[in-house]
């Protein structure tokens, strides 16, 4: 695929997510609240005393941006740097179980850490009764997230395909050209080229386009954690209370630890080089220390239970949440599970389910405080 194909696909959702961001103010006013008790408490959200301490909710932020930044870092590098252990290579068992143990992570994000925080911003009290109390948009817009994707990887595999067909089609012209003026003994080099034109294997082929849908997976999958982390870190660096602060900051360092292992075992399989495997590391481990440090800035003026911050948290969340749930269960899970690897054998097809189940689980009980 074209350097310009690939781009555009890449950037296609997040165009989506920005849209749903531009629309969601209008939505946000489309009826007045109705007057009643909780008004007062979502235009000035009553904070408990001993709680609200605005210099020790500073320091907080202030050590959470670099624990969190490492705590990512670590995560994020761990599959990484497992090449250099035999175990680990790609043609191993506990390479596949370990993509398992990744998958699952994957899997309970989308599920357990990012559909609710959307079901919580957008059945808010404070936000009007119509629209947001009459239909479900959280699961509206995870479904449209989902089926989206869908339609974005399969048009760049069609795309790569035709590329590649083209490519096949000029070679072959091209050594038809080269074998005809030889008559002396142009019918062994025809012979040869057949030869080598069939001796070329099909699982090399393959190979190649799995390699391209495990990158497409990787982007996907990065905006959509992204986007989560940035609204995650947003909250954090808003919120003047200890209370919260504390225990989300403690959360979200093993919330990234795991998630980066998550997001670092489809790096590798991808098989990026090192500047893009930077990038990929940079993005994810910065982004949400950077919404903590854009939390702080806002402070002043953001409040997380104002309309227009439930709606447009509400909606990056819910489309974010189909995001991953597609790219979970049918590019990773279904992929692996269906493949020849695991179907040719009962125990390892077991074994990674149980590696499945650990991710998942670990990821779940993390719910609990992030």
């Amino acid at each position: 695929m074209s350097s310009r194909t690939q781009l555009h696909a890449h950037h296609v959702p997040l165009a989506v997510l920005v849209l749903l961001a531009a629309a969601a103010p209008l939505l946000a006013g489309a009826q007045p609240a109705s007057p009643d008790p909780a008004a007062d408490a979502c235009a000035n959200p009553s904070v408990d005393g001993a709680c609200h301490n605005v210099p020790k909710a500073l320091r907080l932020k202030l050590i959470a941006i670099p624990t969190i930044l490492v705590a990512s870092v670590i995560g994020v590098c761990l599959p990484l740097f497992s090449r250099s252990v035999p175990a680990l290579r790609p043609d191993h068992n506990l390479f596949v179980i370990v993509k398992a143990f990744a998958s699952g992570v994957i899997l309970a994000t989308g599920y357990m850490h990012v559909l609710p925080d959307s079901f919580n911003n957008l059945t808010s009290p404070c936000l009007p009764k119509k629209p947001w109390g009459d239909f479900s948009f959280t699961t509206f817009v995870a479904m449209l997230a989902a089926l989206f994707t869908l339609l974005v990887d399969s048009l760049m595999l069609t795309f790569y395909n035709r590329k590649r067909s083209r490519n096949t089609s000029g070679q072959r012209v091209g050594a038809d050209q080269e074998s005809r003026p030889a008559h002396g003994h142009g019918h062994g080099d025809i012979v040869a080229a057949e030869s080598a034109a069939v001796a070329k294997p099909e699982d090399d082929e393959a190979s190649k386009v799995q390699l391209h849908r495990n990158r497409v997976v990787v982007q996907v999958l990065e905006m959509g954690i992204i986007v989560h982390s940035v609204v995650i870190g947003l909250g954090i660096g808003a919120s003047q209370s200890v209370c919260t602060i504390r225990p989300l900051v403690a959360a979200m360092c093993f919330h990234q630890l795991f998630e980066g292992i998550g997001l670092g075992g489809c790096i590798l399989r991808a098989e990026y080089g090192l500047k893009m495997r930077a990038g990929l590391l940079f993005f994810f481990s910065t982004t949400t220390p950077f919404g903590i440090a854009l939390g702080l800035a806002l402070t002043k003026v953001y409040r997380e239970n104002s309309p227009t911050a439930l709606v447009v948290v509400g909606l990056l969340n819910a489309a974010s949440a189909g995001l991953l749930h597609y790219m979970a269960l049918v590019e990773l899970l279904a992929a692996d599970f269906m493949g020849p690897k695991l179907q040719g054998s009962v125990r390892l097809q077991l074994v990674s389910f149980a590696a499945v189940l650990l991710g998942a689980g670990g990821m779940s009980v993390m719910a609990k405080w992030a």
